[in-house]
């Protein structure tokens, strides 16, 4: 079965090809941060004019590159929640049309569940597991207990990770977009050089496994003369090495305490952070569990974890209605609780 499946939640236009939820035949990202480096930070209305620009010859990219014509697809799929509205509409819009034209099954998928099957596109990776998923716009930890089964166990009570690399680089000047540049800069720099806090939370009422980023990002942005310790200086290099492995072991922290209470041995992780060295290297450290990340280029929006999650959905009957919206975010995650419906694709 042949997938195709489109991604535009934010500023990367997506399209990929997968087989029977595996196999990839095609993986076509247009990404759009040139246009928004100006900015520093992606401009909702430009992200979706150029989806709008792209979303066709992006879709023609990938049939050519996995030597398909349309009609040899057999279902079309496309992410409708959460992100930008704007984007979304792009995407959705276009695979409904292309889908009934086709007089294809249309399937709307969560970008959520996305990100968290996108280790499985080229890993064998047995159910039930500890998800981290890790993005400019999610920090979620779950029990993963199937592709659409997910037990929220804590997730950011402000800002995402991914937010908080973009801020920090923001302030200091060092470009866009900020994950990557922290990462690379933070090669040459010295991770004891500032002393950043580790946000305390209350262990009880539900956020054992929750985490913070607005206080380490204030402490980095304005009180980074207070952290600094003796015998180092003030450079970016030292302040990116010291921020990241900061929000990597405030990440890791609440990750390991989800392991240890649940006995799930099996993490596996999605999503742009996913990607950061560091975090990668941490998790790696804990040899008594196994850590399953994707290839770096399925780490950030794709079309591919999209088609992949379509079909499940398709091999278990079920397919979207053509009337499916767009929604730009879910309900508020209820820990402990599947969230169901309202956290499916639905």
């Amino acid at each position: 079965m042949k997938v195709l499946g489109i991604e535009s939640s934010c500023d990367e236009t997506a399209c990929a090809i997968v087989e029977d939820g595996k196999k990839i035949l095609s993986n076509v990202v247009a990404t759009q941060i040139p246009f928004h480096q100006i900015y520093k930070g992606v401009v909702p209305e430009i992200a979706s004019r150029k989806h709008a620009e792209w979303i066709l010859p992006v879709v023609r990219r990938a049939l050519d590159e996995a030597n398909l014509k349309p009609d040899e697809i057999d279902a079309v799929a496309a992410t409708n929640r959460p992100g930008l509205m704007g984007s979304l509409l792009v995407g959705l819009t276009f695979a409904k049309t292309f889908a009934w034209s086709l007089k294809k099954p249309f399937i709307a998928v969560n970008h959520i569940l996305g990100h968290l099957y996108s280790a499985h596109l080229e890993n064998e990776i047995a159910y039930p597991y500890i998800g981290l998923l890790v993005s400019g716009g999610h920090t979620i930890i779950a029990r993963v207990n199937d592709f659409d089964d997910l037990e929220i166990l804590g997730t950011t009570i402000d800002d995402s990770v991914g937010e908080a690399f973009d801020k920090v680089a923001k302030f200091y000047g060092l470009g866009y977009p900020g994950g990557v540049i922290i990462d690379k800069m933070a090669q040459n720099g010295n991770a004891k050089a500032f002393d950043f806090p580790i946000a305390k939370i209350d262990k009880k009422d539900g956020h054992r496994y929750d985490v913070s980023f607005s206080g380490l990002k204030t402490a980095v942005i304005h009180q980074a003369d207070m952290c600094l310790q003796a015998g180092f200086e003030k450079t970016n290099e030292n302040i990116c090495a010291s921020f990241q492995e900061t929000a990597c072991r405030t990440l890791s922290s609440r990750l390991f305490r989800a392991v240890e209470d649940t006995g799930l041995k099996t993490v596996v992780a999605g999503g742009g952070v996913a990607a950061n060295s560091r975090l990668r290297a941490m998790l790696a450290e804990r040899t008594d569990i196994k850590c399953v990340f994707p290839p770096l280029k399925l780490c950030g929006d794709n079309g591919a974890m999209i088609a992949g999650v379509a079909y499940h959905f398709l091999k278990r009957g079920e397919q979207s209605p053509i009337d499916t919206t767009a929604f730009a975010r879910i309900p508020q995650f209820k820990r402990g609780l599947k969230n169901l419906e309202d956290f499916g694709r639905r």
